[in-house]
């Protein structure tokens, strides 16, 4: 059976590096599972592979969408699984990776069939996220779907949005569509967790934060600065950024607000990966280790 291996990890782990010298003893191309490094204008602020790591091994969904475009993950998991099936035509094993759960979930287990939100009410409720606010859309959330209420970030705009799109299109609430299924694959899926101890993880985000600054995030925020309200940009680095542009916070706060948030959210990540008990864990420099636990999945 083809295999899909699907290398994970919190954000700052190294997993460029660790699958780039996976993909090459496999000889596979790299399909990226990162809800940012899709889009184009934001290279920097997501660490996405340079060119001369994608000119090693070909990498499909890195930036390949606009800041503007509309994306999600149910259409993420339509598009790799077509992928899929014309790679698996010529590789016998595909590799996959990336830090975003929800992608990394839509290719391994499938997305309830949740309705295609239209372009009206699609407009409709950002014109009303604009003027009256999150709050005012959480409450209301609270009103139509208390137990997605109950579960949703309330203080992610996009999710809570959407949920609102769906109550007031369909007229039911947002947690009656979602079944919570897994999808079967004509594929065998075999997850690798990459991990560092958690003092090493905050020193890598904080360096690489600086190293980001070095490399012109600062200019990147500055060209976006008139795209700022858009869904896509709501992420750690650039809302930071946005608020230092704005005369709200010094360039110093800006700096250590990024590398805080960056760090809460690898804590989120590991919460989440910790409860999927199909991950194998490793340090990413035990590559051999790594290779050898590969080899051994494909006997």
């Amino acid at each position: 059976m083809k295999t899909l291996f699907v290398v994970l990890g919190p954000t700052g782990v190294g997993k460029t590096e660790t699958c780039l010298a996976i993909a090459q003893h496999l000889n596979t191309p790299i399909i990226n599972a990162d809800s940012r490094q899709i889009f184009a204008e934001i290279p920097i602020g997501t660490a996405a592979p340079t060119p001369q790591q994608q000119a090693i091994v070909p990498h499909y969904f890195v930036g390949n969408h606009q800041l503007t475009d509309y994306y999600s993950a149910s259409l993420y998991e339509e598009e790799v699984l077509n992928l899929l099936k014309e790679l698996f035509e010529k590789h016998s094993s595909c590799l996959l990776t990336g830090g975003s759960m929800m992608y990394i979930d839509a290719v391994c287990k499938g997305i309830d069939d949740i309705p295609t939100i239209d372009s009206a009410t699609r407009a409709l409720m950002k014109q009303r996220l604009e003027t009256e606010g999150l709050t005012a859309m959480v409450e209301e959330l609270k009103q139509l779907d208390p137990i997605h209420w109950n579960e949703v970030d309330k203080r992610n705009p996009r999710r809570v949005v959407h949920a609102l799109e769906i109550c007031h299109m369909t007229g039911k609430p947002y947690s009656s569509f979602r079944t919570n299924t897994t999808k079967q694959r004509p594929f065998k899926i075999c997850k690798i967790g990459l991990n560092r101890d958690r003092d090493e993880l905050y020193t890598r985000i904080n360096l690489r934060v600086l190293n980001m600054l070095d490399q012109g995030l600062e200019d990147e925020a500055r060209q976006l600065y008139h795209l700022r309200n858009l869904n896509s940009l709501n992420t750690v680095g650039y809302k930071e950024m946005f608020k230092y542009l704005d005369g709200d916070i010094s360039k110093e706060e800006a700096i250590r607000q990024i590398q805080s948030n960056t760090r809460r959210y690898m804590r989120k990540q590991l919460t989440w990966f910790k409860k999927d008990s199909d991950i194998q864990w490793f340090h990413p420099d035990n590559i051999k280790e790594i290779i050898n636990y590969i080899d051994a999945s494909l006997c």
